[in-house]
């Protein structure tokens, strides 16, 4: 028999509002319920439950990465809502779904706990079930960073990076100073704060790696008759002890006795061939820590130079979400 039932326009918008689903599948799911609003919802969760397990082995590698803070800056998260493509990650609606999830995401602790936390009468999970039924696409929560501190700051960069921050103080400008840092974060991609907090045999074996690759490639380069790489002993502020920094001072005399510089003249020219000595030593510093690596906005200073400027405060902590 013809199904009868009538729906107004009005319980269409609100079902819309509700889900954001399109208005076709909002009538529909209203016709099926017998008119009724939560088994509506309930319609259109089903067939997104339907959707979702057709779609269960796609790659969600696509999206819109998001960065929430507390109201006191002493709690931040940064999560990234997944999809298939990338047209749907720009989309209007899909980057304020990702947001919304954010402020949600600020409650708690784990991306399990996010999952199951409340969500206008859902839980997460069910919610991205749901609009993976609106939206035709598998959805997910692929990343989910939480960062806490006496002082948080963040930084997004085109819905695509999300940074957080954690500083040890709140100082003048403060501002300014966690937002830098966030986007050091986000545009150089480090890994740890410090050379310090390397394991040493991570180094070691680090090091071990990058002086083969460096002598296949001089192999190369030498075969075609072009100027060879430096082979670095060192690639850490870790392995440069004072022992091996006296041994690369005396062996820079040694370079201005052979050069003919005159002795008088070393002490201003030493200190230059020793930063070089340790810019050419320290290369995975550069690359993974945070405090190590040249600040994006003055690379004359590294980053631990920057926040020394602001006063007595250091970052204690940074995380990172990504899409893709």
């Amino acid at each position: 028999m013809e199904n009868t039932v009538k729906v107004t326009a009005a319980e269409v918008n609100k079902l819309r509002q509700a889900t954001g689903a399109g208005m076709m599948d909002c009538k529909k799911a209203l016709v099926e319920a017998g008119g009724d609003f939560d088994k509506a919802i309930e319609v259109l969760r089903k067939k997104g439950q339907k959707v979702a397990e057709k779609r269960a082995d796609r790659d969600s590698s696509e999206g819109a990465a998001v960065a929430k803070i507390n109201g006191d800056n002493t709690s931040g998260v940064a999560i990234v809502l997944g999809c298939e493509t990338d047209f749907v990650g720009k989309n209007e609606n899909f980057v304020k779904l990702a947001n919304e999830l954010g402020e949600v995401a600020l409650n708690y602790n784990t991306k399990e706990e996010f999952l199951a936390g409340d969500f206008d009468g859902m839980t997460v999970a069910e919610k991205l079930t749901e609009q993976t039924g609106v939206i035709g696409e598998k959805l997910d929560i692929t990343a989910f960073e939480r960062l806490d501190a006496p002082y948080v700051g963040q930084y997004v960069h085109i819905n695509k990076i999300a940074a957080l921050v954690g500083l040890s103080a709140k100082v003048d400008n403060v501002e300014t100073l966690v937002k830098d840092v966030a986007m050091q974060v986000a545009s150089m991609g480090a890994t740890t704060l410090s050379y310090k907090d390397f394991d040493p045999a991570y180094v070691a074996s680090e090091t071990e790696a990058r002086i083969a690759v460096i002598e296949k490639d001089n192999i190369e380069l030498g075969r075609l008759g072009k100027t060879l790489k430096n082979v670095p002993k060192y690639i850490s502020m870790a392995q440069l002890t004072h022992e091996v920094m006296a041994e690369a001072e005396e062996a820079a005399k040694a370079e201005l006795k052979a050069e003919g510089k005159p002795e008088q003249i070393w002490d201003r020219i030493l200190p230059g061939k020793m930063e070089r000595f340790i810019s050419d030593n320290t290369t995975l510093d550069q690359e993974q820590c945070l405090l190590d690596q040249k600040f994006i906005k003055d690379e004359k200073k590294t980053v631990a130079e920057y926040v020394k400027s602001y006063g007595d405060v250091e970052v204690t902590g940074f995380k990172r979400a990504t899409v893709g």
